[in-house]
Parts: C-alpha cells; structure tokens; sequence
C-alpha cells in the first residue's frame, strides 16, 4: 500500500491528479487481493488485534526503507521510536 499511496506524489507528479488516483488504486486493488485472503488465513491462528498490530509493524518495516531509499527523504529518528513504541505494541497484544 505504501507505493499506492505515496510512490504517485514522485512518479506522476506532472500528471493530472486523477491519472495518479486510478494508477494509485489498480495498484492498490491487487495489494488488496492479496491482503483480504491472508487475514481470513491469519484470523484462523490470530486474533483482530493481532492482525492490526502485525498489520502496523508491517507497515513502518516497508515505509522508512520507501521514504529513505525511493523517496529520498532525510532518516529521522521518529521512524526509530516510532518503532519501538511498536515493540511495545507488539508485546502487550501477543503477550499470553
């Protein structure tokens, strides 16, 4: 989803905004296909906030490398608490 919602604001920036809209959400419909199966896989083992949570750890691991290398966006130590306060996440949601 990171390169739907955000790869547009390089790539087609001289393009008119609802060119960027239906390239942004043909790419996303085929990230969707593919995520709608695997949390009715995932929910089998998993519960919803678990689903979430992996979903936001997910998430920050694909866009700070985006922003950094394909962006080309200064790294801030944000993404890094960002990323703990995760952990943090993580182990309050999946602790038994």
């Amino acid at each position: 989803m990171t390169f739907a919602w955000y790869a547009h604001l390089k790539n087609l920036n001289d393009k008119p905004w609802w060119v960027a809209a239906l390239v942004s959400w043909g790419i996303a419909l085929f990230e969707y296909l593919i995520q709608v199966p695997a949390n009715r896989i995932g929910h089998t083992e998993l519960d919803l906030g678990q689903l979430k949570i992996m979903q936001e750890v997910i998430t920050l691991l694909v866009f700070v490398p985006f922003a950094v290398f394909y962006m080309h966006q200064p790294f801030k130590w944000d993404f890094v608490w960002a990323g703990l306060c995760l952990l943090g996440a993580v182990y309050f949601i999946f602790r038994t």
